[in-house]
């Protein structure tokens, strides 16, 4: 099985070749100005009138093959401190009110006339920064990696404004050097520029994209020349100490509160390396998980919202599947404390990135939880136009361990993965190959997986290839590997007819795939086939026909309905059908709508039907309302018989202006007999400096355990 893989791997790599730049002919100069620019959104400035201009956008959807109908115009200059953008957007054909969510940063791409700007610093079509802004003003910005994904947890400080009318809207922004990392001395950087205009329901860039990749694709970009190298960088240090106190009334009705401070401490180390040092951190502003409604065998996986986790993820994080993951930050500190943390991470050169963190956790002895150290060593080594070799190391490692104090808990705990991650220079083709290890005093045989997949992706065909292999022994403690001791094969095959007239329809076609898993004695445990046929609207709404054949070998004793009314069997057999529909509104409406419904078997020759509501109207900019409604009816004979399920969520945001935002969320979950409340209030005095004030509620009402919690918490962000 091993060589099978293997094989494939050096196959799909010997047959993929290495091209230049896709946009090579793209360029735009940038000149140093000897005037002020003051960042008003009017740039009347003389600098202005004399930079080079990036126009004449290509369209990107609805159709990649012509030039864009709304009209579009770039420039660049720079200074000492700053480099600067002045960007103007056009209503020459379609002409109404603009579309946005809200003022809050980092936005919906999909839900605003904004701008993105894509900045490829290291020219390595790889990694990069982002920066937009829609049509009123709300920033965004993220740090850019796999040549085209964005992590948006990343802020740094900029400058803009947004001035806007009938006839265009202008864009102004001034980012300090200080904010990005780039190689000294370096003369070219990649950069291109995308706009989405909801109103003409139409996307276009400066350097042109084909349509089945997003705007922000990296090996699209086209390339700015500085008639002078930017200015060398300073080893630059922040320091962003908080401090907070919470008042807690727990399920026994007894009060309790606490007072804590502590701080992050940033530090670039050069141009392109930063440290990253936090103490006490507490994370009591971030997002509430969505709650679901769970009738999966097996762990389900909940994204990462914390801070100092999110920055720089993409080197602990991406290593492997989203199925098999060595690294996984929630298994650090959620429900013990942290006492700090140390990363560093970033660009070495051009070729190397670096990642290294270490996170250290107290004891909590009455929870059989000793304290324990968490460290991830991460190294990304490019090779080619865009493919990389990754090597990651993970080490959990539990101090002054009591065998009493601390039973069932192991020394410790070590992973090793290397990985292969390869990428067209046109980005048509993908591939990834990965072989993990893991040792502990208890886990000694059959304590590795391998897998590798084949991807491609035209503007008619996709299609991908995947095989996976996880060993009984395999045990990632700070991983998320939700199944074991199996062999996966799975492939997508799909076709996507586009219309070639400017009609309501502007693509259409079907998909098929098909998974299924094996144990040791390589027989099948489980089959998934997926047929699917969508149907994409010119005015961005979606509608998708589904239809799926499952059939289930337990392994193990399962409870279906996760109430603990009895279980099935392990070693029975489970077959059945399911067909469905998915609708997505057009995102440019006030009001907005998502449907998903399915219909079929279920577990022991029951039946079951689901349906996912998701409902939205907004006030622009100041008001957004999200409802989610989600019904789930099951049948599975005696002793479950009939169970029904409600999942109903609301949310309200409320942004008052570009610093002053109020959210509260509302969950019930009938499953798990969960209400709950979180109501947040943030104010952001200066630049990347808030002031919070967290309300949590939650009442597990049929066991009569209710709890709440009052925070109040301040940071602020002082640089050099």
């Amino acid at each position: 099985m091993k060589n099978s893989i293997l094989l494939f791997c050096t196959l799909c790599f010997n047959t993929l070749c290495i091209a230049q730049k896709v946009n090579n002919d793209y360029l735009l100069h940038i000149h140093k100005t000897s005037t002020p620019i003051i960042v008003d959104g009017l740039i009347e400035e003389s600098a202005w009138k004399e930079a080079d201009v990036a126009k004449n956008f290509h369209m990107i959807v609805p159709l990649d093959n012509r030039p864009a109908t709304q009209h579009s115009e770039a420039r660049m200059t720079f200074d000492d401190k700053y480099f600067y953008f002045a960007v103007i957007f056009y209503n020459n054909k379609t002409k109404g009110p603009y579309n946005v969510e809200s003022f809050r940063r980092d936005f919906s791409f999909g839900k605003n006339d904004n701008l993105l700007i894509t900045i490829d610093p290291f020219n390595n079509l790889t990694t990069g920064f982002s920066f937009g802004l829609n049509a009123f003003g709300a920033q965004w910005d993220g740090t850019m990696f796999d040549g085209g994904k964005v992590d948006l947890s990343w802020d740094t400080k900029w400058f803009s404004e947004v001035v806007f009318d009938e006839e265009k809207w202008v864009c102004e922004i001034a980012i300090p050097f200080s904010s990005i990392r780039y190689k000294k001395g370096e003369t070219q950087w990649g950069i291109n520029f995308g706009r989405l205009d909801l109103k003409a329901s139409e996307k276009s860039s400066w350097a042109p994209v084909p349509r089945q990749f997003p705007s922000v694709s990296l090996a699209y970009t086209g390339s700015i020349i500085w008639d002078s190298p930017p200015p060398s960088q300073t080893k630059n240090f922040s320091l962003i100490p908080y401090t907070y106190t919470r008042i807690n009334k727990n399920h026994l009705m007894e009060y309790s509160s606490d007072f804590n401070i502590g701080g992050d401490i940033k530090l670039g180390l050069s141009s392109s390396l930063n440290l990253d040092i936090t103490l006490n951190p507490d994370f009591s502003q971030v997002d509430v998980d969505q709650e679901v409604t769970n009738l999966d065998r097996f762990e389900l996986f909940y994204p990462e919202k914390r801070q100092f986790f999110l920055e720089n993820a993409d080197l602990f994080a991406n290593f492997g599947y989203d199925n098999i993951r060595p690294f996984f930050s929630r298994r650090i500190g959620l429900g013990v404390p942290i006492d700090g943390g140390v990363r560093l991470s970033g660009n070495i050169n051009e070729n190397l990135r670096l990642g290294v963190m270490d996170i250290q956790t107290k004891a909590l002895d009455n929870d059989g939880i000793p304290k324990e150290n968490f460290s991830v060593l991460s190294l990304q080594r490019k090779i080619m136009a865009r493919s990389n070799i990754g090597l990651i190391l993970i080490n959990k490692q539990g101090l002054k361990i009591n065998e009493d104090k601390h039973p069932n808990v192991n020394r410790y705990n070590r992973t090793l993965g290397i990985e292969y991650n390869y990428a067209s220079s046109n980005n048509l083709w993908n591939a990834k190959t990965f072989y993990i290890k893991s040792f502990d005093p208890n886990h000694t045989s059959n304590a590795s997986t391998i897998a590798s997949h084949l991807e491609y992706k035209s503007t008619h065909w996709y299609s991908k290839f995947q095989q996976e292999y996880v060993g009984k022994g395999f045990n990632a403690e700070v991983g998320y590997i939700p199944r074991k001791n199996y062999f996966k094969i799975s492939g997508l095959l799909g076709y996507l007819f586009y219309l070639k007239k400017e009609v309501k329809l502007i693509s259409h076609g079907p998909s098929y795939y098909q998974e299924q898993y094996f144990n040791a004695l390589e027989n099948n445990t489980d089959i998934l086939g997926k047929f699917n046929y969508e149907f994409n609207f010119n005015n961005r709404s979606k509608f998708k026909f589904i239809f799926n054949h499952l059939f289930v070998k337990l392994l193990y004793n399962f409870d279906p309905t996760q109430e603990k009314i009895s279980y099935l069997k392990a070693l029975t057999e489970h077959k059945w059908n399911t067909v469905g529909i998915e609708y997505s509104s057009k995102p440019q409406s006030l009001f907005t709508f998502n449907f998903k419904a399915n219909k079929g078997g279920f577990y022991n020759e029951g039946a079951s039907h689901e349906v996912f509501t998701e409902i939205g109207y907004r006030i622009q900019p100041y008001l957004s309302l999200n409802g989610i409604i989600n019904y789930t009816h099951i049948y599975l004979g005696d002793p479950w018989n009939v169970r029904n399920y409600w999942l109903i969520g609301s949310k309200t945001d409320i942004t008052f202006n570009r610093s002053l935002f109020f959210t509260n969320t509302f969950q019930y979950n009938q499953q798990n007999k969960l209400l709950s409340f979180n109501s947040r209030f943030q104010w952001r005095y200066k630049p990347t400096s808030d002031l919070f004030i967290v309300f949590n509620s939650r009442d597990e009402y049929f066991i009569d355990k209710k709890s709440w919690s009052l925070t109040f918490k301040i940071s602020y962000w002082l640089s050099k």
